[in-house]
């Protein structure tokens, strides 16, 4: 399960953004940050700009935990040619990221909640661990039993956002294929993403 139980859109409003192209987001009516000081615009630091661009990552894909954002990057860094690249495509092969991107759940946290509670197949196996890293042409399911459920209806129905093209999706038999890694350009973020700051961010 995620750690952010509830008010999942303040980070919206702390990081002046709005991080998954909700039309709930709080940021469509007020643009500026939550409290008294909210309204206030001072410039960031170099620091500053680098640990915001990490915080937008981190966030877009359900807010992940510090240690295992930490172990992708250096994962990125082992691996061959870009970083920036590297990083993106360890992130999009998650299979929360990849259920997101489906649209069989509305929100990364739906699709990672999905997960947990045996609701995803991989390749005819159950899996329940939303950071399981997927292979080119592994296929995606929503188990028989789950796909009546009103959040999975409800998110394949949805007009909020198309599925990118290193995906491939029969919404009526709720199955997926993950085609292949996408580069940073392919993959639909609502917001300027930086992850070349992100890598500048960890590499200090």
């Amino acid at each position: 399960m995620s750690k952010r139980i509830r008010s999942k859109f303040k980070i919206d409003r702390r990081l002046n953004v709005n991080l998954w192209g909700r039309s709930k987001s709080p940021i469509n009516k007020r643009e500026y940050g939550p409290g008294q000081h909210g309204q206030r615009r001072k410039k960031p630091s170099d620091f500053g700009l680098q640990l915001q661009a990490k915080q937008k990552l981190k966030g877009h894909y359900g807010n992940i935990g510090e240690k295992q954002f930490r172990r992708l990057y250096e994962e990125a860094v082992r691996r061959r040619g870009d970083t920036g690249e590297n990083l993106i495509q360890l992130l999009e092969r998650r299979l929360d990221a990849a259920v997101y991107r489906m649209k069989f759940a509305k929100t990364p946290f739906a699709a990672r909640q999905l997960i947990n509670h045996g609701h995803i197949r991989v390749n005819d196996r159950l899996v329940n661990i939303p950071s399981y890293q997927l292979r080119d042409g592994d296929i995606v399911q929503v188990k028989e039993a789950s796909r009546q459920s009103q959040p999975v209806l409800d998110a394949v129905q949805s007009k909020e956002r198309d599925v990118p093209d290193y995906l491939s999706v029969d919404t009526s038999s709720m199955k997926g294929t993950f085609v292949r890694a996408p580069n940073f350009a392919d993959v639909p973020y609502p917001v300027v993403m930086e992850p070349n700051l992100v890598i500048e961010f960890y590499s200090r």
